[in-house]
Order: C-alpha cells, then structure tokens, then sequence
C-alpha cells in the first residue's frame, strides 16, 4: 500500500490523488531558517513503504528541489522500500543543449540528482525539446503524463464552435490532438523569438477563423509574451473569440492579467496553484500512480 506524501508545493493536488486511490495521505513538515536553510520532516513512518512524494516546481523551484532530495535521501534512510516523485510540473527541462561554451545543460544535471534519490519519476507534460521520451533523460524508471484529455474535455463543455490553434511548432502536438479528440480544425502559427520578451507570431495565409471561437493551447505560459503576440495577430485578423488554456499556469510578470487585458479569456489545469486554474488533473495523475509498479 503506498503512502502520498504532499510536499510543500504538492499540497495541492497530492490529497485529491490519495482520496480517489484509497490510499494513506501525509504531508511534509517544512521551514525555511534565518540563513536560507531548509529544514524538512516526514510527519507518518515511512520505513518498509512505497512513498509516492508529490511535488510541483513554481515559485521557490531550488527549494522545491532539495525537499526531493532531502525527502528522498530521508526516506531511503529511514528504511522505505521504493521512492517515487509525482510531479505535475517539473523544472529545468529547457536547456537540453549547450548553445554557448561554458553553459549548464540543466536537464541533465537535474536528472542525475533525480536519479541518484529517487527509484522513479513521473511527470505531466514535461516541456521536452530534442528528447523524444523521459528514458532519455533520466536512468531511473520514468512516466510522461498529459493533460490532453482533461483540457479536450473542458473545451468541449465550455467553448461552442471551437478552433484549436498552437502558436508555435512546439504546442503543435497539443493543438493536433486535443483537435482530433474533439473533433475540429486546428491550426499552427509560425513563431520567430529573438528574447523571452521579443516574439512575433504570423498567422498562415488563407485561415479565416473569424466565425469560430479560437481556443489557444500550450503547455505552459511563463512570461505570456508568445499568448499576447499570438493574441494581437488573431485580432489583427478579425477575431474576437479567443480562449487561452495551458497545462502549467507560472504566470511569471503578471502575465495572467496582462493576457485578460489583451481580450483574452484564460484557463490553466491545477498543476500549478494560480487564479486561472479550471481543469483538474488529478484524476490523471491517480489513474498513472494506480498501475504504477
């Protein structure tokens, strides 16, 4: 029988996920010292157990990191028999690549610390760039999970006469088959990104969506300027109805009111506590740990 143990940042959802599993839920005692330490306490016996640690990577992300380790470490310390981290949202997994001397490639020094605590990982739509699959990363036993369903199902009840549009090459697989699961066009845009704050989206010639309700899906909006961008060319071209979803709601910069100024409504899933956040995951993520060995 495991026991769900929510983390600082995992409180949210880790409840949720143990009530629809049946299962034993704790939480993590945590604090932050004067100097900047962590301090971390299981708070239930973990010894001879599989702990199912739950933890989404916002705000504070370096905490939430070594509360993993920490946890971890302590977990296997104190006798658990298997360890694995549920993560609605996990970090670092831009940098896959070294684009000038010098630089950090963070995906893979945050997968060897990941491999070196942990016995698994299972993460919902990780942001992956070159890497087809999480065995490619990490060494231990790994899970990719989408919001696909959860987020077509939403559209389906809230959005009449919708057109799926992905801004960019890498929301594609997002905008295709949410739009193939319900059933209606979709379409990409063209996407050119000079900075995190220098974007130009170009809408495709001969695409009139001016009678349909634009719903834009990504998996994650951090500082919102490829949704406002994105936003401002739909417009340009004449259509009012614009609906925005993403998976992982950071919203770094005020970007969540900044994109409902630009005449957007906007709608995350809860991997990420925010004021957006309408389409719960949880199921998913109860669904993934209940066949999980």
């Amino acid at each position: 029988m495991p026991l769900i143990i929510g983390c600082s940042h995992g409180a949210h959802l880790a409840p949720k996920v143990a009530r629809l599993l049946k299962q034993p839920y704790s939480g993590m005692r945590t604090r932050i010292f004067p100097d900047g330490e962590l301090y971390a306490k299981f708070q239930a016996t973990v010894k001879g157990k599989d702990i199912i640690l739950v933890q989404s990577f916002y705000g504070s992300i370096n905490d939430c990191l070594m509360e993993v380790i920490f946890a971890a470490h302590t977990a296997r310390e104190l006798g658990a028999k298997k360890i694995t981290l549920l993560a609605p949202y996990f970090p670092y997994l831009r940098q896959d690549k070294r684009f000038h001397a010098g630089e950090t490639v963070s995906v893979e020094a945050v997968a060897r610390l990941m491999d070196g605590a942990l016995d698994g990982i299972i993460i919902m739509d990780p942001h992956l760039h070159r890497k087809d699959s999480l065995s490619e990363i990490f060494s231990i036993k790994a899970k990719k999970l989408t919001a696909n369903d959860a987020i077509a199902g939403f559209i389906r009840k809230r959005v009449h006469n919708p057109a799926i549009v992905g801004p960019d090459w890498e929301s594609y697989k997002w905008a295709q088959k949410i739009g193939e699961q319900i059933g209606c066009e979709y379409h990409i845009l063209h996407k050119k990104r000079w900075s995190s704050h220098q974007v130009r989206i170009y809408l495709k010639k001969g695409v009139d969506l001016r009678r349909k309700s634009v719903v834009i899906v990504d998996d994650i909006i951090s500082s919102g300027q490829t949704m406002l961008e994105t936003i401002r060319q739909l417009k340009a071209s004449g259509i009012t109805d614009i609906t925005v979803i993403c998976v992982h709601g950071i919203f770094a910069e005020n970007a969540l009111e900044r994109i409902k100024k630009a005449g957007a409504k906007v709608y995350s899933c809860n991997t990420i506590p925010n004021p957006a956040e309408k389409i719960d995951v949880s199921a998913i993520l109860a669904e993934a740990l209940s066949g999980w060995k």
